[in-house]
């Protein structure tokens, strides 16, 4: 979670909503991402969904059931639905979502009946991923 914390502030220098991303494999890193809406003007380039594609290229293939993710936000639908599909089996998450989380704040795809259910684990690091998110809304406003 420290190197997505880290990613997380790559994105707040960039004047992007701190969210990083990790893919870890037998406890390496294969792939990390961040968030990139802004700066690229695509609604599609969440942490998660640039990790997610990262890992795949790196590992030349979509089923990432052997991997991992980390990442500073608990995931929003569309992340969760990538996460099902590219069916990594373990997330960990730092701050709650309570807008947009889809992993049990909101609303929870991963216990939904899909062929492929992910586990998951939020509040890890919570406390960092939270205040770097606040701190950047703060800077906005």
């Amino acid at each position: 979670m420290k190197k997505a914390l880290e990613l997380a502030q790559e994105a707040f220098d960039d004047d992007e909503v701190p969210v990083g991303a990790v893919i870890v494999r037998n406890g390496e890193i294969v792939a990390t991402g961040r968030n990139r809406r802004e700066k690229r003007k695509n609604a599609l380039l969440h942490a998660e969904i640039d990790a997610i594609n990262n890992a795949c290229t790196a590992l030349g293939g979509w089923r990432l059931w052997n991997c991992e993710l980390y990442v500073t936000l608990e995931p929003c639908p569309m992340c969760a639905g990538a996460i099902i599909n590219a069916h990594i089996p373990k997330v960990y998450f730092g701050a709650y979502d309570f807008k947009n989380g889809a992993c049990g704040t909101v609303t929870d795809l991963f216990s939904m009946p899909f062929a492929f259910k992910p586990d998951c684990e939020g509040g890890i690091l919570e406390a960092e991923c939270a205040g770097m998110l606040k701190s950047f809304f703060k800077k906005l406003r």
